[in-house]
């Protein structure tokens, strides 16, 4: 349990401090002036908007509200996507294509992934709702009827501007 609220901890600031790992790894690794625009136009607002929009799908979900801990596929998601971010980071010239792929085919996975887990606690909690609250299928148009003896009357009064003969 500690390393999925570890995890919770590490999704806000994790938007930070991989933008910033890839500008720190050009910088280290000197992987020239080309790649810097890259990094600068391209992989710093990617994995930004990134992280920041995978943050959000996740904390949003009611389980992790609730246990204030993502799910183990968001451990092992988050894990792989952020290796592979760190890796990139390392602008190795044999392996950055490869690597830059890998990143970015389990960023998009991260983002379903979290979609679907949003999706099936949503369904999940609103059907707790609806059994806590003795609510039944919520059919359109369907309202209580008061045919009971003891539920109020009603008096419908018609005010036409017609006469008492219908003129």
């Amino acid at each position: 349990m500690w390393l999925r609220r570890a995890y919770y901890h590490w999704l806000l600031p994790a938007a930070l401090v991989l933008p910033l790992w890839l500008v720190v790894g050009w910088a280290v690794f000197q992987a020239g002036a080309w790649v810097f625009l890259w990094v600068l136009f391209i992989a710093v607002p990617s994995v930004l908007v990134g992280q920041l929009v995978l943050t959000l799908l996740v904390r949003s979900r009611p389980s992790v509200r609730e246990e204030r801990a993502v799910s183990w596929a968001d451990v092992a998601g988050f894990t792989v996507w952020h290796a592979l971010t760190i890796a990139v980071g390392l602008f190795s010239e044999a392996w950055f294509v490869p690597i830059l792929i890998g990143a970015i085919a389990a960023g998009i996975g991260m983002f379903w992934l979290s979609l679907w887990q949003l999706w099936r606690d949503a369904r999940e909690s609103g059907t707790r709702m609806m059994l806590r609250y003795g609510a039944t299928s919520p059919s359109p148009g369907a309202s209580e009827r008061t045919d009971r003896a003891d539920g109020p009357r009603v008096i419908v009064v018609d005010e036409s501007r017609r006469g008492p003969r219908g003129d």
